[in-house]
Parts: structure tokens; C-alpha cells; sequence
């Protein structure tokens, strides 16, 4: 319970980009998205996470909590501004362009050397129960398709462009889960059924937002021709 209110609470960032760019998304809008998530999550995710776990009889400690929000948020934002400024200061944007492409394959890898690092020093049991057996998947199956489908929807209904719709159903749906998985390690321990629902949490969530993404790009042309409907009476339509 407590690895996935940790998942559910931290709203997608840096894999945004990705799916937006899967599915042609604005990257303006998703830059703008992503900001105000990180900016959300700087003042709501430890007290939405207390009072989350409060309600399920888990007390957790809030320095803790703050913390993890310091350490994962606020300092990897604050290294990238001064990182950006001074790439651009010396070399502009084509400096900068080469050398995010440069890092991408290195956050990749310590990604998938955290997984390993979790699945190998946790007990056999929660390895074994990391397959079919393990529940966590179906309250994550849930949330995407139902957060995606009702953005989806209701971007469709208010006629926004298809650029937008996509990114907008796509950060809606998935989660920060570097976020979840560090502060379920801190708070649980690593061999914890809290740190094991996180990593699962991140196992199913890739391929089914890739999902998604597929959903999103093949319903553009019955997308667009709801979103080119005139509206009716002076409403929405």
C-alpha cells in the first residue's frame, strides 16, 4: 500500500519527454507541464504522502519525507539551472543540445542498474513475487488508462489541438518513479514489500504507457475529426 501511494503521488517528469516525443507532442506545453509538476510536488508530495499514509495507519517520519523531497527534487533542479546557464553561457544551445544527447545513455543505465540493484539485494521471496503473484499492477493498469483515457477525452470534447491532447493524457497517467523508489527506499528499507511495489510499479508502467502512446497516434484521424466538430448551441459541442 505504501509503495504505491508513493508511486501515485509523484507526478511524472523527465519520462514525459519521451512519450511527448513518441506521440509528436508540443514541447513547449510539455515543458510547461513538467515544471509544474516539479514545482507541485516541491510543496505537496511529502504532506499528500503523510496524509495518504496516515489514512492507511502508516506513520511515517515527515524529515524523512522532506528529504527525499530535498535531495531528488530541489537539488537535481537547482545542478541543472546552474548547468544550463553556464553550457549556454560558453558554448549556447548547440553546446547544450550535444550534451544532453551525451547523458541521456547514462541516466538510462543507472536506471536500470538501480532495478538490478533492488531486485538483487531484496529476498528471494519478493523477487519470486515481483512476477504474476504481485498485485501492485492492477491499481497501476487502472490509473493509466483511466487517467490518459479521461484527459484523452475531454481535450478531444474541448476540441484542443492534437499536439497538446497527447503529452496532456500521457503526464496525467504515469509517475516519477525515481521519486517513488527513492523514498520508499529511505522510508522502508530496500528489502521492504514498499520498495518492491515501486520497482514493480516501474516494470509495469513502461510498457504500458508504450501503450498509450500506440493508442494515442493510431486514434489521431478520429481525434481530429471530433476536434474539427462545430460546436452546437454556442457550447463546447
Amino acid at each position: 500500500m505504501a509503495g504505491l501511494v508513493l508511486l501515485a503521488a509523484a507526478p511524472c517528469t523527465a519520462m514525459v519527454f519521451v512519450w511527448s516525443n513518441l506521440c509528436r507532442g508540443d514541447a513547449n506545453f510539455t515543458l510547461s507541464q513538467v515544471a509544474l509538476n516539479d514545482a507541485i510536488m516541491v510543496v505537496a508530495f511529502a504532506p499528500l504522502v503523510a496524509l495518504l499514509l496516515g489514512l492507511s495507519s502508516i506513520v511515517v517520519p515527515w524529515d524523512t519525507l522532506l528529504l527525499s523531497v530535498a535531495l531528488y527534487i530541489l537539488v537535481p533542479v537547482a545542478v541543472a539551472v546552474v548547468l544550463r546557464r553556464w553550457i549556454l553561457a560558453h558554448g549556447g544551445s548547440a553546446r547544450l543540445e550535444t550534451v544532453l544527447a551525451r547523458l541521456s545513455p547514462f541516466s538510462l543505465g543507472a536506471l536500470l542498474a538501480m532495478l538490478v540493484l533492488l531486485f538483487g539485494l531484496g529476498p528471494a521471496d519478493h523477487r519470486t513475487a515481483a512476477g504474476h503473484r504481485h498485485p501492485a499492477w492492477v491499481p497501476i493498469l487502472i490509473q493509466v488508462y483511466f487517467n490518459s483515457g479521461l484527459a484523452y477525452l475531454l481535450n478531444r470534447r474541448l476540441r484542443v489541438a492534437h499536439e497538446v491532447a497527447g503529452p496532456s493524457a500521457l503526464i496525467g497517467a504515469s509517475n516519477f518513479f525515481e521519486l517513488a523508489v527513492a523514498t520508499a527506499v529511505g522510508l522502508f528499507g530496500i528489502q521492504s514489500g514498499a520498495a518492491l511495489a515501486t520497482v514493480v510499479g516501474v516494470l509495469v508502467e513502461v510498457p504500458v504507457m508504450l501503450s498509450v502512446v500506440a493508442i494515442v497516434n493510431n486514434s489521431r484521424p478520429w481525434y481530429l475529426r471530433g476536434a474539427r466538430r462545430p460546436a452546437r448551441g454556442g457550447g463546447i459541442g
